[in-house]
């Protein structure tokens, strides 16, 4: 049975686990330039995978289940914390599948989807910040029209486009990269399939899909960047305005954790795609890949929520109705 090939300059590709490579798959190869550390990444990603898994369930729970916490705020965090189930069950356990069994293959069927919920969910997160960022400007700088524009029906349109509006535009990308003839190597120096590995591995010239791929990644991440700093500049300068430091206070505590996750995701996200083929390391990538795939999704919730006091006495709440509710005499 042939193994798969690692590119130039890159570690061999372990041999096939249980007949699972053909010569036509392809291996993710993840992190098997630190052998060593194979044991404590498996048990670290481990960890984080429920805790991520667990974290955003419970914020979705008591968002849908608290009538206290129905404000659009908590109803966008709903969508966002679903948004990092999705990312990470995608992610984590091909993750956990490329430690615990080196070599195993992925057909090219398996890795055009996986990109496209990796995509999918990048596109859905930028647009969702977007939204989030919005609904903050309204509540601070047009706080008494903020009932009438946040209306349920707007909430559910932004939600909706922010799940769908990239996906035509995501397969059409997906289907014209694995249209390319893959030659030689068949090994991607990543831990999951994504446009820049996956472009090493092509022999045709990229040149045109990767300055259509730039233009969109310019709409899907740096637009979305703009209209939030756009939203933060017009809430700063409300803020600065108002006369009461306990009232500018609270104005800007509403906002701290949604511009702590926007500058961990935009930050990382950009480095990656936006410089598709650039020059640094697939295994430097590999590490600021795992801030907004793995890291991001695991502290959102604390981010967020865990820490917010409406939250915690929703979580009381609810376990108490949880207690009355149990078996009585």
């Amino acid at each position: 049975m042939p193994t798969a090939w690692a590119p130039p300059g890159a570690p061999e590709a372990p041999p096939c686990a249980n007949q699972s490579c053909t010569p036509h798959n392809l291996v993710l190869l993840g992190f098997a330039h630190v052998p060593t550390l194979r044991p404590l990444l498996t048990a670290l990603f481990l960890a984080m995978f429920p805790l991520t898994l667990l974290g955003n369930a419970l914020i979705v729970l008591l968002t849908a289940l608290d009538p206290a916490l129905r404000a659009p705020m908590y109803f966008f965090l709903r969508h966002l914390a679903l948004l990092e189930v999705c990312f990470s069950l995608d992610i984590a356990p091909r993750l956990l599948g490329t430690l615990l069994r080196p070599g195993w293959g992925v057909s090219p069927a398996g890795c055009a989807l996986q990109l496209v919920l990796v995509l999918s969910c990048v596109t859905s997160e930028c647009f969702l910040l977007t939204a989030m960022a919005w609904d903050r400007y309204v509540a601070i700088c047009r706080p008494l029209r903020y009932g009438a524009i946040m209306s349920p029906r707007l909430c559910h349109l932004l939600a909706a486009t922010c799940w769908l509006a990239g996906v035509p535009v995501l397969l059409v990308f997906t289907i014209w990269l694995f249209s390319f003839p893959f030659c030689g190597p068949r090994g991607i120096r990543h831990f999951f399939c994504d446009i820049a590995p996956l472009l090493s591995l092509v022999c045709g010239d990229t040149r045109v899909f990767e300055a259509n791929v730039l233009a969109a990644t310019v709409l899907v991440v740096m637009v979305p960047f703009c209209l939030i700093a756009t939203s933060y500049t017009g809430v700063l300068a409300t803020v600065l305005r108002m006369p009461s430091a306990t009232g500018r206070h609270k104005a800007l505590s509403t906002c701290t954790s949604h511009l702590i996750v926007v500058v961990l995701f935009f930050g990382t996200t950009g480095v990656i795609h936006l410089r598709p083929k650039a020059s640094s390391s697939p295994e430097s990538k590999q590490v600021v890949s795992l801030s907004y795939t793995l890291v991001t999704p695991m502290l959102n919730p604390l981010i967020y929520s865990l820490r917010n006091k409406e939250v915690k006495a929703a979580l009381g709440r609810v376990c108490c109705r949880h207690q009355e509710s149990g078996p009585q005499e």
